[in-house]
């Protein structure tokens, strides 16, 4: 599906909500003071009772949709301004100070607490009574994500509505469903649009993600039920897939689901950029095999096929800089032979930069041992800025988290031009085993441990 259609469907869906609220804002359309500043003032004053305050909260919600980049910073902006008061905050404090016993001391904390919760906040919480009300706070989290840095009052703004929306959005109030062919076509549109890792080109490529030996799972919220949070597609086959284009051809022959042995979860994207910081990929993958577990007796391993998009930007880093042992003195020559250059890094980097290097037989084959071993130590050693206990790559770090272990590398796992240019055409089997994925998690939550199998722990060893 083309990018116009998808954001024709977005147009579409804000056309809907903001005549509602201007159908709803009608009523009070006739106050004076139209200033964003007065508009949040009588929200808080709360006058006339609930009803008017909804309506308000629908007036103030459908200026805010009518403005550009520029005006919603502002409107953020005036908004943000809504703080605790610093005298009352700092009364609440002293009465903290001055309790003589317990029972005082949590009265006078309870009172500090109320201090410090700023009117903002009782704003924010207004706007979810309106029809699509949590979507609407959760796309303006995503702007304020993108506008915030170098503004404090953005950041608390931003901060206070990240609490919010992950008290709302708890995996507890989450509801998994399967979408399928037979989902409303609103749905399956949506999928378009929020596919992250391997485009959906056209309704063909679509209905073969959803035919019967694969699956497609999502989480919603009760008060978003048409706006999925994040998906995950599974392709049930035998034995570990190492290709991504051999999972997504829509020429091959549909398989029996009863006779796979393996689920390979080969593409897990997040919808809503404003949700970004609260996750729910864990509890999707697990809440997922459990499923697949009760369907598909047959099953015995659950891995995923997943790109490592930080590698390429790691290895011409690298390669540029050709610390001491980077390449053993066998491979130098090897790909020297192959690409003429001074240096073995400079060889590489020259198979790198030439243009479809992966469909040369002779470059690939080269080329194919050193980054996978290179590719093991990126993912095994290297870490994110001064944290030593975070893998630099961030899909290592999402599957990591979530306990699963780094089963193997492929190279030519995906040959698109992305996939050549964000992982060398390879990809990652990370695997799900139901029996130590709380072991797993726990190894790189707290020592930062990086499980994997011996083949690929046997690569990252050393330089050379």
């Amino acid at each position: 599906m083309s990018d116009a259609a998808a954001t024709g469907l977005l147009d579409r869906a804000i056309r809907r909500i903001t005549t509602a609220w201007r159908d709803m804002a009608a009523s009070v359309a006739g106050e004076q003071d139209e200033s964003l500043e007065a508009q949040m003032h009588a929200c808080l004053n709360g006058r006339g009772g609930e009803v008017s305050a909804r309506n308000r909260a629908a007036k103030l919600a459908d200026t805010y949709q009518s403005l550009d980049d520029a005006g919603r910073r502002q409107f953020l902006q005036t908004l943000a301004s809504f703080d605790s008061d610093p005298d009352a905050v700092a009364d609440a404090y002293t009465a903290v100070q001055k309790a003589v016993d317990p029972a005082e001391r949590a009265t006078a904390k309870a009172a500090l607490r109320r201090a410090l919760e700023p009117p903002r906040l009782k704003l924010l919480m207004q706007f979810t009574t309106l029809p699509e009300g949590p979507k609407f706070l959760v796309d303006l989290r995503g702007f304020l994500l993108k506008t915030r840095h170098q503004d404090k009052l953005l950041a608390a703004l931003e901060a206070d509505l990240r609490g919010l929306l992950a008290a709302w959005f708890d995996i507890g109030f989450l509801e998994l469903a399967r979408i399928d062919w037979s989902s409303p076509a609103a749905l399956l549109e949506k999928l378009v649009q929020y596919e992250a890792v391997h485009e959906i080109r056209s309704w063909r490529d679509m209905k073969n993600r959803l035919d019967s030996d694969r699956r497609c799972y999502a989480f919603f919220h009760p008060r978003m039920p048409g706006e999925p949070l994040i998906f995950v597609e599974v392709a049930l086959v035998k034995g570990l897939a190492g290709s991504v284009q051999n999972l997504l051809d829509e020429k091959a022959p549909v398989q029996d689901p009863r006779k796979a042995d393996t689920a390979i979860f080969y593409s897990i994207s997040n919808c809503q950029q404003g949700l970004s910081g609260i996750s729910f990929g864990n509890f999707l993958i697990k809440r997922v095999v459990e499923l697949l577990t009760t369907e598909f007796r047959n099953l015995r391993t659950f891995a995923t096929l997943s790109p490592l998009p930080g590698f390429r930007k790691w290895l011409d880093e690298t390669l540029a800089a050709n610390p001491p042992g980077l390449l053993s003195d066998e491979e130098a020559t090897s790909l020297i032979s192959a690409m003429p250059a001074p240096t073995g890094a400079r060889a590489l980097a020259g198979i790198l930069a030439k243009r479809g290097w992966w469909r040369e037989v002779g470059l690939h084959k080269t080329a194919e041992p050193v980054l996978v071993r290179l590719a093991a130590r990126y993912l095994l050693v290297e870490s994110a800025g001064h944290n030593p206990k975070r893998a630099r790559d961030p899909v290592a770090h999402f599957h990591l988290s979530n306990g699963a272990r780094i089963e193997r590398l492929t190279m030519l796992g995906d040959v698109s031009e992305k996939g050549a240019k964000e992982s060398a055409t390879l990809m990652v089997n990370y695997l799900y085993d139901p029996a130590k994925i709380e072991d797993w998690h726990e190894d790189y939550a707290g020592e930062g441990k990086r499980n994997a199998s011996t083949a690929v722990r046997k690569l990252a060893r050393g330089w050379g």
